[in-house]
């Protein structure tokens, strides 16, 4: 193994939101009291001995709050030059009460300031910080950074090269578990450090052109099976997260999970040429002395320390290598190039069955293929557009932050559906004498490879998953299927081949149909679909659809490409086939089902394959 990278990084948050809740409960609101002052004061000081006790060095992201305390500052000197730790910048931790005082706000999202505050509040923590510490950071962050805010911040502050940027999945779904009241939506991005481009945070840079100059990592290492199905504020390598889901024994207080969280991180070096990446990012709010949650402090407490002590055993063992921000964004550089895909074939490791996940990212689309579902795609963001989308107020997305999805289970339903309408997904059907089946019915497992192809003289490597054959039982006919999906780097596309085998009746045709239902939004609320245009072309000949909710249908045999422009996400995503003689077929949804679908369909026989292409552009 190359490198199992990890990132550990403390913020002396001394007027953290959380902490002054329960500390004040049944008190007037005062987050400038003294004894929440102390007691951040001495968590932070906690966790940086944890950490150092276990030979770890740290990122101290100093807050707004705490450049209003000199023991901070003199404890992140004196820390610095110690045991190396770097001191960082953080943008979360604005509320205290000077902030509240200079801006006359509650708000402490700095993306969901106008454009012009959010300049203003840079410049002020970072002229504060440049007072205290005479220098400028290298590294800063928050849950969510918007690209006008990064592109900001690296054309006035240059040293900085690293930024907490996204918290991944935290959208509609955090949103209903936390009452309906935490207005933080940014679903849609990447689960591991990337560069973010000028154009949208979320989407990786394809080039120099596109780079914003800064390494992002994730605000938190998620699970990506469990926080995708559920709410991820349960599923982090961050202790709390762990206990808040309720994933111990409340007896004897132990939580494997954690460790096996940890370890499947580690896991993916298989997929990424020796490399893995985990962060732990706590702030003090969760370790304060009255508990959190359910818990009470000592198990709170318990938690971090084994947590902390883990890290600090793999260390010991040389499987482990920790780093600053600023250390991690050098070597990420010079370990990634542009195009280089993040991918993560992920199994669960918490409800104790065999579903696995594939996630794919680069700069030109986010993918997951659910193989519970015969390897159906149930995820899908077109990064190939890079949209614009600047959030806070006086923009169209004050509080979404997310990225269009095309294909999204969760919120669109996927293959299983009540009674009518269809969800979106991207899938395969087989059809005999009337009877149909979805390869969305059948659970399978993958296995990765990665294999180098010559594309215009170019050396290329495709990763490719490999599903276990399935079989489909008809009344009168009995076959298998196998399905290899392929995601060729830089290519913007999705190749799923079907190969047909041990047909029970070696000189039957079945009917295949490969197909792709598909919308736009964000989230559950279906968006306006007027303006979407789909078709089909053939050599000269073109047949289109204008939506207007009719469910009306075109195909056209021998069809080229068949195909669908999405106008308010500047998105055209079109099929194609190598089997000549398919039809093409685009579907127009209706009120009640507003999707639409792209297929082909053909008649195959054993021992045949068919690959169809899924292709991502952008549409200006």
């Amino acid at each position: 193994m190359d490198k199992f990278v990890v990132n550990i990084i403390h913020r002396p948050e001394l007027a953290p939101e959380y902490a002054e809740k329960v500390t004040g409960s049944g008190k007037k609101e005062n987050i400038g009291r003294q004894d929440l002052l102390d007691e951040s004061l001495q968590i932070f000081e906690f966790q940086q001995e944890t950490a150092h006790k276990n030979g770890l060095k740290t990122t101290i992201q100093i807050t707004y709050a705490s450049l209003f305390s000199q023991t901070v500052i003199d404890l992140a000197k004196k820390h610095h030059e110690e045991y190396g730790d770097e001191i960082a910048l953080s943008l979360l931790g604005l509320p205290c009460k000077q902030f509240r005082e200079k801006y006359q706000t509650k708000d402490f999202c700095i993306w969901m300031f106008s454009l012009e505050d959010k300049k203003s509040i840079v410049d002020d923590v970072f002229g504060k910080f440049y007072e205290a510490f005479g220098f400028y950071p290298e590294s800063t962050g928050s849950y969510y950074m918007d690209a006008e805010l990064i592109n900001y911040i690296k054309k006035a502050y240059p040293t900085v090269k690293c930024a907490v940027a996204t918290c991944w999945e935290e959208g509609p779904k955090a949103y209903h578990t936390c009452n309906n009241s935490w207005y933080t939506f940014m679903d849609g991005g990447p689960w591991a450090p990337w560069i973010p481009s000028k154009q949208n945070t979320h989407a990786p840079a394809a080039d120099e052109q596109e780079d914003s100059g800064i390494v992002a990592i994730p605000h938190l290492s998620r699970d990506l099976l469990a926080c995708y199905d559920g709410n991820g504020s349960n599923f982090g390598t961050h202790p709390q997260n762990v206990l808040r889901g309720m994933i111990y024994d409340t007896k004897t207080w132990e939580f494997p999970y954690l460790y096996n969280l940890i370890d499947q991180y580690r896991d993916l070096e298989k997929y990424n040429h020796g490399y893995a990446y985990n962060m732990m990012f706590v702030g003090p709010g969760w370790l304060n002395k009255m508990g959190r949650w359910e818990q009470p402090y000592e198990l709170l407490k318990k938690s971090y320390e084994e947590g902390m002590a883990y890290y600090g055993q793999l260390k010991k063992e040389g499987k482990l290598t920790d780093m600053t921000m600023a250390e991690f964004a050098d070597y990420y550089r010079a370990k990634k190039t542009y195009t280089e895909p993040e991918c993560a074939l992920w199994r669960d490791i918490l409800y104790g069955s065999d579903k696995q996940l594939f996630w794919y990212c680069d700069p030109f689309m986010r993918a997951c293929i659910n193989m519970d579902q015969g390897g159906a795609l149930v995820d899908l963001r077109n990064y190939a557009a890079k949209l614009k989308w600047p959030v806070g107020i006086g923009t169209k997305h004050i509080t979404d932050a997310s990225y269009p999805f095309l294909i999204q289970e969760k919120y669109r339903a996927g293959y299983f559906t009540h009674y009518a309408g269809e969800g979106t997904v991207r899938s395969c059907k087989f059809s005999y004498q009337g009877e149909e089946a979805d390869l969305c019915q059948c659970r399978t497992h993958a296995h990765f490879s990665e294999q180098t192809e010559l594309v215009d003289g170019k050396e290329v490597l495709t990763r490719i998953l490999t599903l276990d054959p399935v079989e489909i039982e008809f009344s009168e006919l009995r076959f298998k299927v196998q399905s290899i999906i392929s995601f060729t780097e830089g290519s913007s596309r999705i190749a799923m081949t079907r190969k047909i085998y041990d047909m029970s009746d070696p000189s039957a045709k079945i009917g295949i149909k490969e197909y792709m239902v598909a919308c736009y939004g964000t989230t559950e609320y279906s968006e306006d679909m007027s303006h979407v245009t789909l078709g089909l072309e053939k050599d000269h000949e073109q047949k289109l659809i204008a939506y207007q909710y009719k469910n009306r249908e075109e195909a056209l045999e021998g069809a080229t490409s068949a195909w669908a422009i999405i106008p308010e996400i500047e998105t055209k995503v079109s099929m194609s086939t190598d089997r000549a003689c398919a039809t093409g077929h685009i579907v127009e949804g209706y009120a009640f089902s507003p999707m639409f679908t792209l297929s082909y369909t053909e008649e195959i026989g054993d021992q045949e394959e068919m690959t169809t292409w899924l292709k991502l552009e952008k549409e200006n």
